[in-house]
């Protein structure tokens, strides 16, 4: 059993998340360039810096399989400007015609949460912007 002083260490630390790709100089010229984030690489690995003070770790594998969820969402104050200078940037945006999810001409859904746009990074891996009221 954990002895309460020793659980603050998941409270307090610095932890980070992860994926894959299959090409590291594709997912950095796509995260520096076209989604002009803050990307450093050493040892092979590429290291997104958001923001907030989080960072999100891109890591290489060879038969890396593209994840089936969404795995990074960026919050946005305007979806339909979000969406507008991604596609100015060549981003294409997933369309969904499913039982809860349906997305408009732009690939924004929005009925039923809120709105959301999917689009993938060059491995495949499905990326959101999503809008959030401050």
């Amino acid at each position: 059993m954990i002895k309460p002083k020793e659980s603050f260490m998941f409270k307090t630390n610095k932890a980070f998340s992860g994926f894959s790709v299959n090409d590291i100089p594709k997912a950095k010229a796509f995260y520096s360039g076209t989604l002009d984030m803050d990307v450093s690489e050493e040892n092979g690995l590429l290291k997104l810096q958001i923001d907030n003070g989080s960072t999100v770790m891109v890591y290489p594998k060879a038969n890396h399989e593209p994840a089936t969820f969404t795995i990074l969402n960026f919050p946005v104050d305007n979806i339909d400007t979000a969406v507008d200078f991604l596609a100015s940037r060549g981003i294409k945006f997933e369309h969904y015609e499913w039982e809860n999810i349906k997305t408009d001409v732009k690939g924004i859904m929005r009925d039923g949460g809120p709105l959301i746009a999917w689009f993938k990074d060059p491995a495949g891996n499905i990326l959101s912007v999503i809008e959030t009221k401050a």
